[in-house]
């Protein structure tokens, strides 16, 4: 508990102490009316007198028709009317409501000021081979830092030298660690676990990992949802009509029915109970919690919200377009397959990897990876290559020849065309075929959770745009069971594809991209709601999408619909639950039959469980697919 709280929970105390002393005092010992109110003054101005202030202050800054303008109009009346114990009591249950208000707002800010403590203030730099700890403000890029384990990285960077593992958890939510060694980047906010390394900073401070996602979060709260937008300006033309409502039903049926002091004291009365049900706080308070829990629970998960907005437009997704390359998949090639013809697999990838020693192009990349090792290339001589089609070398005095089939079609040799889905890389040694070398751009493991979450959150259509070939388009979608699939589409095509979905979206429901970043920023714009793969890192994907999965994972964003619809669920609630309450205990206050201890229920009471309810929205926490 803050300081804050504990300060608002001992007033609570010590007037509720003092209240019950009075009580008692009055009960047996008879005291003339300026002696119970000198008492009942005394210990209103306890839990009241910071409502008084902020009233005051509110008033002279032009905020006038607010919570504690009406708590302090309600209470003072009820004094001028008499009735000294409830107006007490007023303000006795309001300070209860105002309690539980912080402590579900501190709750709410834990899991995104959690997010927001990502980076430390300090770097240890190695500076003429002695360590030196300065602000990360000083660290230039290039400079070399030692981070010992336990401690948070500073500054995104490279591992210079040492090998360890990194718990990402504060970014991305995921709990498995990943192993770090020399060369491997490392972003700002992640925690050093195992063994100290030396980092060579690639970022300067301010445009780190850390940073970066530091204002993201503080800027999300500036973007409201247009649930929030209503009640905001509910609030402001509510609130002033019920006190007017109020002043009216205190003065206008004893102006026209006549009467004398106790019938004017029996309207005050009904006017101050319409009041004090009137206030808003349960509505203003547990709205944007409700909102903010959700922007909280999604950050636990390693999901970024830019704003309430979005997080209320993917509750309404009805269409989910996505990229392939990077979002459905690893957006890395693999060697997923093997077919050696007279000679061994380790034999056929050998011949492979040092033929393509030389290149770097991405499938040369992959058959070095497969190899596993660094090539020897002092055993590689003569090497030609033909752009597009293959490579022709000698390797350890062997002419091989490796590329598509159609290169070596041309050399005179017979190929085997594969049935599975990929790029075949074909061999020959000395004349005669050797097989070949599948590879393909691998499905990540969750993409089919991810489509099993959009459609249980009322996606009705999940649709791919890419630009690739037919085959290998429609061999994912076949796998991930998708609604429609366009292949080799240009950035263009993409554009006109997201404007044809617009068309047929029904009246309410968003349009939802998912894509990697900058790349796809003309088919973001197009769309409600543009999600990010791959953010943990990339400055472009943060800035250009709405959403930001930092974990490279497709699920994530099932996850954050499903996250969205609880939240507008529980804003909804809130919503008709108070509204309904105070409607039915408004009209019984006007006609007398309700009194201050229904109001006061009506109010704080209904604030409470508002805002218990609204609570619910961050108890959402690492929901599991």
């Amino acid at each position: 508990m803050t300081k804050q709280q504990k300060k608002i929970l001992y007033r609570i105390l010590l007037g509720a102490v003092l209240f019950l002393a009075a009580e008692i005092v009055i009960h047996f010992i008879a005291l003339p009316w300026w002696g119970e109110l000198l008492i009942f003054l005394a210990v209103y101005l306890v839990p009241g007198w910071s409502v008084l202030w902020k009233a005051v202050k509110n008033i002279s800054r032009g905020q006038v028709f607010d919570e504690n303008f009406l708590m302090t109009v309600a209470s003072i009346a009820a004094f001028a009317i008499g009735q000294y114990p409830e107006a007490v009591e007023v303000i006795l249950f309001y300070q209860v409501g105002e309690l539980f208000e912080k402590i579900a707002v501190g709750k709410s800010r834990q899991a995104v000021s959690d997010l927001l403590d990502l980076c430390p203030d300090e770097a240890t730099v190695l500076r003429d081979g002695k360590p030196e700890t300065v602000l990360v403000d000083e660290v230039e890029v290039g400079e070399h830092i030692l981070v010992r384990p336990g401690e948070k990285i500073p500054l995104d960077a490279k591992v210079y030298e040492g090998h360890t593992t990194i718990d990402t958890a504060a970014l991305t939510g995921e709990s498995m660690p990943v192993a770090a060694s020399a060369g491997d980047e490392v972003c700002s906010g992640c925690v050093n676990l195992s063994g100290a390394v030396e980092l060579v900073v690639t970022k300067p401070a301010a445009e780190s990992t850390a940073s970066k996602i530091m204002e993201l979060v503080e800027e999300s709260a500036s973007s409201k949802a247009k649930t929030e937008q209503f009640i905001t300006r509910f609030a402001r033309y509510y609130t002033p009509c019920v006190v007017i409502a109020a002043v009216i039903l205190a003065v206008l049926p004893p102006l026209v029915l006549g009467g004398g002091a106790v019938v004017w004291k029996d309207w005050i009365y009904r006017a101050l109970t319409f009041l004090i049900i009137s206030c808003p706080c349960a509505l203003v308070i547990s709205v944007p919690l409700s909102f903010f829990g959700g922007i909280g629970s999604a950050s636990k998960n390693g999901i970024l919200v830019k704003g309430s907005n979005y997080l209320e437009a993917l509750s309404h997704a009805q269409i989910v377009v996505m990229d392939k390359t990077g979002t459905l998949t690893e957006g890395k090639f693999h060697v997923t397959k093997q077919e050696p013809v007279g000679l061994t697999a380790a034999e056929q990838l050998k011949y492979a990897a040092l033929a393509e020693s030389a290149s770097n192009h991405p499938i040369a990349q992959s058959l070095k990876d497969a190899y596993g090792k660094e090539p020897d290339t002092a055993r590689v001589t003569d090497v030609q290559e033909l752009a597009g089609h293959g490579v022709s070398a000698k390797i350890d005095g062997k002419q091989v020849l490796a590329g598509n089939a159609k290169y070596l079609e041309d050399a005179g040799l017979q190929t085997k065309a594969p049935t599975e889905i990929g790029t075949a890389v074909h061999l020959a040694v000395d004349g005669r075929y050797a097989g070949y070398i599948l590879i393909a751009d691998t499905l990540k493991a969750d993409a089919p959770d991810a489509i099993r979450l959009f459609r249980e959150a009322g996606v009705s259509t999940a649709a791919m745009l890419t630009g690739d070939s037919e085959l290998a388009a429609k061999a994912i979608s076949d796998t991930l069971q998708l609604d429609e699939v366009h292949a080799k589409c240009l950035p263009e095509d993409k554009v006109k594809w997201m404007q044809e979905y617009r068309k047929n979206l029904d009246k309410g429901r968003t349009l939802v991209f998912v894509g990697d970043g900058m790349n796809d920023a003309p088919v973001l714009a197009q769309s409600d709601v543009g999600v990010a793969m791959g953010g943990l890192g990339s400055d472009a994907a943060i800035a250009a999408a709405d959403l930001v999965i930092l974990d490279d994972q497709p699920s994530k964003l099932g996850i954050a619909m499903h996250i969205a619809k609880k939240t507008m669920g529980i804003a909804k609630e809130n919503i008709v639950f108070a509204l309904g309450v105070k409607a039915i205990v408004l009209a019984l206050g006007a006609l007398g039959l309700a009194h201050i201890g229904a109001a006061v229920f009506a109010d704080v009471g209904v604030s409470v469980i508002a805002i218990l309810n609204s609570m619910r929205a961050m108890r959402v926490g690492k929901y599991k697919s």
